[in-house]
């Protein structure tokens, strides 16, 4: 600690301390920012020790993104109120990003575990496994209307939630499961997209937890019917009762350039008696 606090320092000691550069503090003189405590004849810019915590709010603020004009409006007018409704303002927005960042580190993780995944994947398999609940943008489709114009009304609804990339979460279709039975497996009900840490839950899917069976499709769309009937095949054999959606989610896209190897990852809910 300092134990002479009229301690002037010179422009470099000043900047050092703060570990920014000297011409940082030149440019906040100019623009009438910082002034400096003292100015002699020479010239030379001099700063008192109690500028520096006047410096580091400037610093802080910067590094949250204000503006510099916004911090000059606030400089002039330091209140508690001032300050309180900037820090809510800043930390609602902190909020946004940390959740996005969250939002984006979910997906990295699950792109990881699916390129794991398809390095040993038996395409043939069909098999149980156990997932948690999710909440889905669930976007009702529309008959007629191209699968461009589809996309566009899911990523419209995205933004609602505060979701700001469509690669910031998976998506996929959803197809009822009682259209499977009754082999309708081209009559989708919705186009989805997960949202990982949702805002609001308000008016979201949600994605049961529970026994799922999962299977593979590799190809085109249009052999999926295949692959379902397969499915099917094997939840007759095995005794299960499929209900709610068949939820189809894409997983080696960013990989591959022709859709002939395009995998589908198929899960469906299965009611265990």
């Amino acid at each position: 600690m300092l134990k002479e606090k009229n301690t002037l320092f010179t422009i470099g000691q000043f900047a050092a301390l703060h570990e920014i550069n000297k011409k940082t503090l030149m440019w906040y003189d100019e623009i009438g920012l910082l002034k400096p405590a003292y100015i002699k004849e020479n010239g030379y810019r001099y700063y008192s020790y109690q500028q520096s915590t006047v410096l580091e709010t400037i610093l802080m603020l910067r590094e949250l993104n204000v503006s510099l004009d916004e911090i000059k409006h606030f400089m002039k007018s330091r209140t508690i109120d001032t300050f309180d409704t900037l820090l809510q303002e800043k930390i609602a927005e902190l909020n946004q990003t940390i959740s996005h960042l969250k939002s984006i580190q979910k997906i990295l993780v699950n792109q990881q575990q699916d390129m794991d995944m398809l390095r040993s994947l038996d395409l043939a398999e069909i098999s149980l496994i156990e997932k948690q609940s999710g909440y889905l943008v669930a976007v009702d489709m529309a008959e007629n209307l191209p699968f461009e114009q589809e996309i566009e009304r899911v990523i419209s609804e995205t933004k609602k939630y505060q979701l700001r990339r469509l690669h910031d979460a998976s998506y996929g279709s959803m197809l009822p499961v009682e259209n499977l039975y009754q082999e309708k497996f081209s009559e989708y009900a919705a186009l989805y997209i997960e949202m990982p840490f949702p805002v609001s839950k308000k008016g979201l899917h949600l994605q049961p937890a529970g026994t799922y069976l999962q299977a593979f499709h590799k190809g085109s769309w249009d052999k999926l019917p295949g692959k379902y009937k397969e499915i099917l095949a094997f939840a007759n054999q095995q005794g299960l009762s499929l209900y709610g959606y068949a939820y189809e989610t894409g997983i080696n896209e960013i990989v591959i350039d022709n859709i002939d190897d395009y995998i589908t990852k198929i899960e469906i809910p299965v009611k265990l008696e």
